[in-house]
């Protein structure tokens, strides 16, 4: 049995095939959206197989269908000749902007916060409105499935809001700084390294 020395393009090959349907400008484009997404990620990750960056972006036919949907919603549920360039949705918030968000969130309020007995602490509420917009618009992007967004709020909002109120319930506010540093560093470090891996395993 032949086999193939350009699994890359093989790939694509089937993506093309399996996306004939879409208009001929929508194909050509997603083609190229996917080329290039796979050599970014073969620059950043070169230790890591071909194979296993095909995996990551899903099977051929799947993401066929899921543009030939797009190309649909796009054009009113019909595709008459004269709508061949209606757009389709896409991502309209780039995948870095809830990442910062998040990762934000925490350094801003360990910045501008003014402890327990002010009347306002401006870093404790900007610092918990960053990271929940942060979440709403990471679990709304085009960019993660449902099981990394699922992830990444658990990792980024859950786990260290949990940690940073548990903490400071049970010290009752009094906590040395050395170990409210240490902790806020810890849930920070959890944070920007949820989000590195997020972006890498972003999607086009």
């Amino acid at each position: 049995m032949k086999t193939s020395a350009d699994p890359v393009r093989d790939y694509l090959s089937a993506v093309e095939r399996e996306g004939s349907s879409l208009p001929a400008d929508r194909r050509q484009e997603l083609l190229a959206d996917l080329a290039e997404h796979i050599e970014v990620t073969r620059t950043e990750r070169p230790d890591v197989p071909v194979g296993e960056i095909l995996a990551e972006l899903g099977d051929p036919r799947t993401i066929a269908s899921t543009a030939l949907a797009e190309a649909g919603n796009g054009a009113g549920g019909a595709t008459p000749q004269g709508d061949a360039d209606a757009p389709v949705r896409r991502g309209k918030v780039h995948p870095l902007v809830p990442l910062l968000m998040l990762s934000l969130s925490l350094p801003f309020t360990m910045v501008f916060s003014l402890g327990p007995d002010a009347a306002f602490d401006p870093g404790s509420v900007f610092g918990f409105l960053f990271r929940i917009t942060g979440a709403v618009l990471l679990c709304t992007s085009v960019h993660w499935t449902a099981v990394q967004k699922t992830s990444g709020v658990l990792l980024t909002v859950v786990v260290p809001t949990t940690v940073i109120v548990t903490w400071n319930v049970i010290s009752g506010w009094s906590a040395g700084e050395v170990q409210a540093l240490v902790g806020n560093l810890g849930s920070l470090a959890l944070i920007v390294g949820t989000a590195v891996w997020l972006w890498r395993a972003r999607r086009v």
